[in-house]
């Protein structure tokens, strides 16, 4: 059996190169978990009185009901790994209750905000334009994490039908379509710019002038880039673009189950919260609308 300090880290290299978790979730488990050790010592001797008032002392110091449970979910999820690999014979935060919470609503775009921000990626006039509007389009059209986009490779699209072969969390695949919009764009970026950035054989889609695959951080500046010569006032995220992506669908009377096929979500209670920013939209525009509201 490993001893207890080597437990974190054979579960995080799991997490990283079987799960394909991005490193930035390595990180925040690999701090919470830090932040359990220190509190109540060796993971192997750690109960669940102890864990209950770690998530209490949490409180006490100001953080959040959602950010405690999600604490706990990362401790939950260690302690399920170190049982599987029997290395401990129980899971001390197996019931531990988290502290209730009402689930924030995923922040999103207008449908004319949406619009606005395709437009003016579109019309940017600096050498990579081509990619950055490409880039917006398919986050928006096919409803991609920023992971997901920068991973894509060249044969993972398939333009003849518009679906894109897609690696989401936990490296679990699935196919996705994109519109026409989204076609347009990646055919321009692909004919146009992309050969004068990359070897013939370089497989990444998204590259940057040195021709080496795009990060997450480049994607959040090109976003922001964009946002500058866009009228928009909003501190949007490239996340903001996968929410408004769902939100407009379902909006316009797509099924659940299909945007949650679309999104990857492995729990349709996940996609669900897109019907509570729905009905927000409604009213608000009810209340802005009707002489009588």
């Amino acid at each position: 059996m490993r001893p207890a300090n080597e437990w974190v880290q054979y579960y995080l290299d799991t997490l990283s190169h079987v799960q394909q978790a991005s490193p930035h979730t390595t990180r925040a488990y690999a701090h919470d978990l830090k932040q359990l050790e220190l509190y109540a010592g060796s993971y192997d001797v750690i109960t669940a009185k102890d864990i209950r008032q770690w998530s209490g002392s949490l409180m006490k110091q100001g953080l959040s009901p959602r950010t405690v449970s999600r604490k706990l979910a990362v401790v939950r999820s260690f302690y399920r790994f170190v049982r599987k690999q029997r290395w401990r014979a129980d899971n001390p935060a197996s019931r531990i209750l988290a502290p209730r919470f009402r689930p924030a609503l995923p922040r999103v775009l207008t449908m004319d905000e949406a619009h606005d921000l395709m437009e003016s990626a579109k019309k940017t006039s600096k050498t990579l334009g081509l990619r950055n509007w490409a880039l917006l389009e398919l986050l928006y059209g096919a409803g991609l994490r920023s992971q997901e986009a920068v991973s894509l490779n060249i044969e993972d699209i398939d333009m003849a039908t518009s679906f894109a072969q897609v690696r989401g969390k936990g490296g679990k695949e699935r196919v996705v379509p994109f519109g026409h919009k989204a076609r347009e764009a990646l055919e321009d970026y692909m004919i146009h710019l992309r050969p004068q950035l990359v070897l013939p054989r370089a497989r990444a889609l998204f590259v940057n002038y040195r021709g080496t695959r795009l990060s997450t951080r480049s994607v959040r500046r090109i976003v922001k880039i964009v946002l500058v010569r866009s009228a928009l006032k909003r501190n949007v995220s490239p996340h903001w673009l996968r929410h408004s992506f769902a939100t407009h669908m379902l909006m316009q009377g797509a099924d659940l189950r299909v945007i949650q096929e679309l999104l990857g979500h492995s729990l349709l209670r996940t996609t669900q919260l897109y019907t509570l920013v729905s009905q927000e939209h409604i009213a608000q525009v009810y209340q802005n609308s009707h002489p009588r509201a």
